[in-house]
């Protein structure tokens, strides 16, 4: 969230902001609503301040026996314009709050200039993409030819962008979440949590969610919630209006969760398969870091998120995102996109992001220094570490064999039952 104090003193930023992001916002409108909001709070303190004078003016006339009907008219007029005041200054004050949280996060100066995702940066590469000699399949010839996948069905259940997942395919997916789980707890030192699936409309708010994706959301009918879009949602709320000890961070988080979204604005894209669907598990990451320490914090997730496609020996390619891409709460965002030779594609298998304290301003997560006892919002950082569905695409079409079997990668056994070959 963007301060109040920010909008006052960094004007040509928060302009030049918005159009590096290309993001359409009567800012003008804004400045013109807190101007109006702080000139009624300097009526609403002369009033208040010249009501005490009168108070002060009368208490002096009772105490020489004068009369003070004068002033006492007076005091009652001002408290009848101080109340209307209050309230109106109340309804432009509750207005700019809302205002401020349309307002999209602050890009950081490393961030590439672009206009959208055309114009993001390569920063680097990992592995070497498998010859064959035949003609990959795309994964949902695999999966159904196996038996492992299985999207009429699931249609027949739930509707378009639904998957079900059978037998050895379900194992798979298992094996990927402990892999997963296991990777981030044991060799990176995350503490695992698993949150709740639903959240309240605050808690959505908190992590910059709400207002602007609530169409990219699913919502109860009766009861208010949000199902998770991702898990970042609850884990940004973990510690909500909480002040942390400054020797306790940074605080690492890992969670899985089941993901639910509407995908709103894909109408006729990868209509085929698993690459966007509407339920999906994912392996969250995330921090809440000290500000100085966020952006090495951020390079380490970034690592951590790797090391689980290094493990799986899948080609990967890490882009820089411009800012005409960036997510609405992200100061700088590296997504990592794996490569799926049976589609051709690269596909985003994480988004590791630093949202510096956009999200701790909505949630008032802070901590308190050692030295001086200051308070200070922290930063706060996620990252999947990965997001299923397409990992398990790159999988499958990546360990496939001219039988259309898959051979299961060696860190994955372990947690297969003995089983090395899906066929």
């Amino acid at each position: 969230m963007i301060s109040k104090e920010y909008l006052r003193e960094k004007k040509e930023i928060l302009i030049s902001t918005l159009k590096k992001r290309n993001y359409k916002f009567d800012i003008e409108s804004l400045f013109q609503l807190d101007e109006q909001t702080r000139i009624l709070k300097k009526k609403l303190d002369d009033l208040r301040s010249r009501k005490n004078e009168i108070a002060k003016e009368v208490g002096e006339r009772k105490r020489k026996g004068e009369d003070a009907k004068d002033l006492i008219e007076q005091g009652k007029k001002i408290s009848q314009e101080i109340e209307k005041f209050e309230k109106e200054h109340s309804e432009k004050d509750r207005l700019l709050e809302q205002k401020l949280l349309e307002l999209p996060n602050i890009p950081h100066k490393s961030v590439p200039y672009g206009k959208d995702e055309t114009e993001n940066t390569l920063i680097r590469e990992w592995g070497d993409k498998k010859e064959f000699d035949f003609e990959p399949k795309p994964h949902w010839e695999l999966g159904e030819k196996l038996g492992i996948l299985e999207f009429k069905k699931a249609s027949e259940i739930s509707g378009s962008r639904f998957l079900l997942y059978k037998e050895k395919g379900a194992l798979l997916e298992r094996a990927l979440i402990n892999f997963f789980l296991n990777l981030h707890t044991e060799k990176h030192g995350y503490r695992e949590v698993i949150p709740p699936f639903l959240l309240k409309p605050e808690g959505a708010f908190g992590s910059g969610h709400l207002p602007k994706f609530d169409i990219e959301m699913y919502k109860t009918k009766d009861e208010n919630l949000y199902l998770l879009p991702t898990a970042e949602m609850a884990l940004a709320n973990l510690h909500r209006n909480e002040i942390l000890e400054e020797d306790i961070l940074p605080l690492k988080y890992v969670s899985w969760t089941p993901c639910f979204r509407r995908e709103a604005g894909s109408y006729g894209k990868d209509v085929r398969g698993m690459i966007r669907i509407h339920q999906f598990n994912k392996v969250e990451l995330f921090k809440f870091t000290k500000p100085e320490e966020s952006y090495e914090e951020l390079e380490k997730m970034l690592n951590d998120a790797e090391k689980a496609l290094q493990l799986l020996n899948i080609p990967y390619r890490i882009i820089a995102l411009c800012t005409g891409d960036l997510g609405f709460a992200a100061s700088k965002t590296y997504d990592i996109e794996a490569w799926a030779p049976g589609v051709k594609r690269w596909l985003e298998v994480s988004s590791v992001s630093n949202c510096e304290d956009f999200q701790a301003r909505r949630t008032m997560t802070r901590f308190r220094r050692k030295k001086g006892k200051k308070v200070e919002f922290v930063h706060t950082l996620n990252g999947s570490g990965l997001a299923l569905p397409r990992t398990f695409i790159a999988i499958i079409e990546n360990y496939q064999d001219e039988k259309g079997r898959i051979h299961i990668p060696d860190v994955l056994k372990p947690y297969m039952n003995g089983i090395e070959i899906i066929e």
